[in-house]
């Protein structure tokens, strides 16, 4: 064989399928198992109002209000770090913005400032506790979730002597500024699709835009991936983990003024679990626990996965109390796909 022949061979060998290259991406498995998720559940209760248009504005209201924070989370994931205390954030900055507008007699546009102003402070606050003393962020935002929590209950019950501030609609009825956070897009036979969802479309693609198209992208990649050799080459680490560590608590806050302001009340309770919900989302789209790999779009599907799982379980009579074996079920399962087709890209790379 002739030289040229031979490397003509070689190149055809290295040549990679665009369906290979998608078939190594993070967030293939979660397409995948988005689809058969919906299938699963079109089969088990589509005759019950699944496949109805009310269904899927269910579906995709849960799936929303879950993906609002899985996007972020997401992107603190690749960077090696957790945030534990988004779900106490949603209670927190819920509650500052319910005693805003019930209490303290503040404009809504002026309470919705001060209920993201705080969770941005205290998001740069966990950032810097991690990047300044070391220590794990498990731990770090696990102390933040108890203290946003404890102080949401006994701040509220002093103030009002309950957990809930309610009657906010008085407050919010036909203001611009809550329409934004509450309107409905447009509603097809009975079912009313929520603006919820665009908010979750626009933070899911800004997040990806960041991820894959931009230099801070890249740093979040190399923050991940090895810390010591990205500081080397001069990514800002520090201030990379600071930055979305204050993300993750801003899009708390985005969830807690859309239910805020849809539901007219505020509850110190209501974010609860979401945290783990934001991690089983993150996990499910491609992200690994370890950093340095993963995907925003495909923390989109998982959060999709997870508000069909959510409401098809009710359209199947299905015990809700088996929500939660579903949730772990899938957690293991997503490990699974991910650590696969991580070796399977690194071995296609070799």
């Amino acid at each position: 064989m002739s030289t040229i022949e031979g490397s003509a061979t070689a190149g055809r060998v290295r040549r990679i399928s665009p369906v290979r290259v998608f078939l190594n991406r993070p967030e293939f498995g979660s397409i995948v198992g988005a689809i058969l998720i919906w299938l699963v559940f079109a089969f088990l209760a589509g005759s019950n109002g699944f496949l109805s248009w009310r269904g899927a504005a269910g579906y995709l209201e849960i799936a929303s209000q879950i993906g609002i924070i899985g996007s972020m989370v997401a992107l603190l994931m690749i960077a090696g770090e957790f945030d534990l205390s988004v779900g106490s954030m949603v209670g927190a900055t819920g509650i500052i913005l319910g005693l805003s507008l019930d209490v303290w007699g503040l404009p809504i546009w002026l309470a919705v400032v001060v209920a993201f102003a705080f969770a941005l402070a205290v998001g740069a606050l966990n950032g810097y506790l991690v990047v300044r003393t070391g220590l794990p962020s498990f731990l770090v935002t696990l102390g933040s979730l108890f203290i946003l929590r404890g102080a949401s209950i006994g701040a509220t019950r002093l103030i009002t002597g309950r957990t809930v501030v309610g009657s906010l609609d008085q407050y919010t009825a036909g203001d611009p500024i809550s329409e934004l956070f509450t309107a409905t897009l447009f509603t097809i036979d009975g079912g009313e699709f929520p603006v919820s969802i665009l908010w979750w479309l626009g933070v899911s693609l800004v997040a990806t835009f960041v991820l894959l198209r931009t230099r801070f992208g890249n740093w979040i990649f190399g923050v991940g991936g090895s810390r010591n050799a990205a500081r080397n080459v001069g990514v800002p680490v520090a201030r990379v983990k600071v930055i979305l560590f204050m993300c993750t608590a801003g899009a708390a806050a985005l969830l807690a003024t859309i239910q805020v302001l849809g539901v007219g009340s505020a509850d110190v309770l209501r974010g609860q679990g979401k945290e783990f919900e934001a991690i089983i989302t993150a996990v499910i789209g491609g992200t690994l626990l370890t950093g340095g790999y993963g995907s925003a779009l495909g923390t989109m599907f998982g959060a999709f996965t997870l508000g069909v799982t959510q409401l098809g379980i009710i359209f199947a009579g299905i015990n809700t109390d088996w929500y939660q074996v579903v949730l772990g079920g899938m957690l293991l399962s997503a490990v699974l796909v991910n650590d696969y087709i991580r070796r399977r890209s690194s071995e296609a790379r070799r």
